[in-house]
């Protein structure tokens, strides 16, 4: 059968978190996650529908990608498809012609699974590897130590408090209790918590989306900020930590993240929460 690449609409978003939920597992290369397509989601299920394609074999989905801003594809496949070559080639076609409505022309890049075939067919293409990033993993089989600050688990009415922390966090952020809620409403946050960390005066001061992938599988951190304010006082390691306690409790066997390996303060403060750094992976990209 032709592998065939599709937009799914909001009636098809389902199939595809269902199968990237799937697709995680331990010892899995860094790679898209449903918490990925959760966060995403913040834009409105339209949005989301219309910034992810599928591509597909006889009715089963192999690989899923997300077009997470001008220019990039986040790609994952499925394992047993990853050294697949006619979807390799066929999703490195897809890829870089910009008439089938996945990259625009210009300036592009491709995140990949390091051990997918895809990133060999890019090089070969003249795609070069960009900026690294560092993965870290924290394992969930031991019990989680108390993070000394008092965390809450955010609910609807006390979204504004996460987004406005989240703002203060990441310059340029738009993110709105409006986003919250559009995010809430999307499949991916079903397994997902948003939680806060307040300091000792009650103050918010820091803020963690957590995302799990079902039972058994590894949940993500997308994303974790500490409000300009009060940075340099280790309230990023104790919600890295609350993050990692909340994965726990939702059944996930592991907790990752993923940072530009640039930013060494991130790194070092995932690192003093349990996190474990991993192999350094990078993007393919397309100079113009």
């Amino acid at each position: 059968m032709a592998i065939a690449l599709g937009t799914p609409g909001t009636d098809g978003l389902d199939s595809a978190v269902v199968a990237l939920r799937e697709w995680q597992y331990e010892g899995a290369p860094a790679q898209l996650h449903p918490g990925d397509l959760g966060w995403y989601w913040r834009t409105g299920a339209e949005a989301t529908a219309r910034a992810v394609r599928t591509w597909s074999r006889d009715g089963r989905i192999l690989a899923v990608g997300l077009l997470d801003g001008p220019g990039l594809l986040r790609l994952t496949l499925a394992p047993d498809a990853r050294r697949d070559e006619e979807l390799a080639r066929r999703l490195v076609e897809d890829a870089t012609t910009p008439e089938q409505g996945v990259l625009p022309p210009g300036r592009a890049n491709v995140e990949a699974p390091a051990d997918a075939l895809v990133q060999d067919l890019l090089a070969e293409a003249g795609w070069d590897l960009d900026e690294p990033w560092t993965p870290l993993r924290r394992d969930l089989t031991a019990p989680v130590e108390d993070p000394g600050v008092r965390i809450e688990v955010v609910g609807p009415e006390r979204a504004h408090v996460l987004a406005a922390v989240h703002r203060s966090a990441f310059d340029g952020s738009r993110f709105t209790d409006g986003r919250w809620h559009a995010m809430a409403a999307g499949a991916p946050y079903a397994d997902a918590r948003g939680l806060l960390a307040y300091d000792e005066r009650g103050e918010a001061v820091a803020a963690v989306t957590v995302w799990s992938a079902g039972p058994g599988r590894p949940g993500l951190l997308e994303p974790m900020g500490v409000h300009r304010d009060h940075r340099h006082r280790g309230h990023g390691r104790a919600i890295s930590v609350a993050a990692a306690a909340a994965l726990r409790e939702l059944g996930a066997s592991s907790a990752l993240v993923c940072t530009p390996s640039s930013n060494t303060a991130a790194v070092a403060t995932y690192a003093s929460a349990g996190f474990r750094p991993r192999p350094e992976v990078r993007d393919r990209y397309r100079a113009a």
